[in-house]
């Protein structure tokens, strides 16, 4: 059963919270036990409803003690598939957590209120989701009980959106827009489409996303990062014909970021530009054919490379260039503003090296599109596009090609904080 990883925003009051907590009721991932104490809570609170909102309030507590990316991660699943909602806080102070949040998932799920329409945290998410290059974006026009389920204020909304989505659009970026009209607190058009809504004929929002895709990272040049030279130690007394069987065992495990890899594929390793073969993939201790993005295995190669932790292992036909300048939108994640001629370090994946920001061309309002070219510096949650130097050579593809192999972090020296991600351009 494959996962699917979500990301929710929205604004203040919206209904965001009470979505994630309907999700759970109707999908039955709630325990009795919690049930009763949400009933008796909404009691408490004075409402003759069971207030859903409820189920993720215990993590409201966390966010006022100001933590650093206080993303909330929610769990449940359907007879089709398992769901991570990463729940993301949405002013522009929190820019940092959405980017942070949303990193890795598939769909990106917005609210509107119908009451209110557009608003600038809706520009600004809407923004993230388009910059990490997000597949599925699901906007929830909710709260429509509050607005008579009115068919004219959704398409409205719906226009103004498509508007909002053509100014933040570049060419290169393939997102599937849909439009849901719902009420969180009633479940409309959530898992059962809603009869208030004759006028939509689209799908709920549980079928669209346990019918969106995961299979996008194996499509990609595939990219497999060395984390680790597996070289069994066993004493022959200790088990003889195991010791002999592991005797010349040499094996590279890691995660595969991106495509397959399958026995007998030639492969070239970075940045040595040695070639050969793989003759074994190993996964939990057996053998299988093939390895697919998301999986955690061990290759074994037909030939003795002198491989180590960072070595990049990819398909010759498609291996990215190395890069030693580095052009990037960086969005800052740290109080004290990007120093340009600073040194830090580079992460991108597991390798590392020192790098120097050289120069900031400009920093992005995600608003207005507009981009200020007269600043020195990066400050904390704004977003700017920057030219850097590393000491050794880092093998990326461009973020809109490849996501997985297309983004770094930097990380303070000094204080070992990290202070902003980058994705290649």
């Amino acid at each position: 059963m494959d996962i699917l990883h979500i990301a929710t925003a929205g604004s203040v009051d919206d209904g965001k919270s009470t979505l994630i907590g309907r999700l759970l009721y109707e999908t039955q991932s709630v325990t009795k036990d919690r049930l009763e104490a949400i009933h008796q809570a909404s009691k408490r609170r004075g409402v003759d409803f069971l207030d859903l909102s409820l189920l993720t309030d215990g993590l409201i507590a966390e966010r006022e003690q100001g933590i650093t990316i206080d993303v909330a991660h929610v769990y449940f699943n359907t007879n089709k598939r398992k769901y991570i909602i990463a729940d993301t806080p949405g002013h522009f102070e929190y820019t940092r957590n959405m980017v942070t949040g949303a990193s890795r998932v598939s769909v990106s799920i917005i609210l509107i209120d119908a009451r209110n329409g557009i608003v600038e945290q809706t520009a600004r998410h809407y923004y993230i989701s388009a910059l990490l290059r997000i597949p599925k974006v699901i906007v929830c026009i909710n709260k429509m009980d509050l607005v008579n389920n009115s068919q004219a204020r959704f398409n409205s909304i719906v226009a103004d959106f498509k508007r909002l989505s053509e100014n933040i659009h570049n060419a290169d970026i393939a997102q599937q827009l849909h439009f849901i009209p719902a009420s969180s607190l009633h479940g409309h058009n959530l898992t059962q489409p809603a009869p208030e809504f004759g006028w939509y004929q689209g799908p709920t929002l549980l079928e669209l996303l346990e019918t969106a895709d995961t299979n996008r990272p194996r499509e990609l040049a595939p990219r497999f990062q060395v984390q680790m030279v597996i070289r069994p130690r066993l004493s022959a007394t200790h088990d003889a014909q195991r010791a002999t069987e592991l005797h010349d065992y040499r094996g590279y495990a890691g995660r595969v970021s991106s495509g397959t890899f399958t026995v007998g594929d030639e492969i070239e390793v970075l940045p040595n530009s040695r070639r050969s073969v793989i003759s074994h993939i190993d996964k939990h201790g057996q053998p299988v054919q093939t390895a697919s993005a998301g999986e955690s295995v061990t290759l074994r190669l037909a030939d003795d490379i002198d491989i180590s932790r960072g070595c990049l292992i990819v398909s010759p036909s498609t291996a990215p260039a190395a890069q030693k300048t580095i052009h990037a939108r960086m969005c800052w994640l740290d109080h004290t503003a990007l120093s340009p001629g600073k040194t830090y370090i580079l992460q991108h994946g597991v390798h590392t090296t020192q790098s120097k920001v050289t120069q900031i061309h400009g920093v992005l309002d995600v608003l207005t599109q507009n981009v200020n070219r007269n600043l020195p510096t990066l400050k904390l949650n704004e977003i700017g596009d920057v030219t850097l130097r590393v000491a050794q050579p880092i093998f990326a593809d461009r973020y809109a090609d490849n996501t997985a192999n297309g983004s770094f972090i930097l990380i303070d020296e000094w204080t070992n904080n990290t202070v902003g991600v980058g994705f290649v351009a």
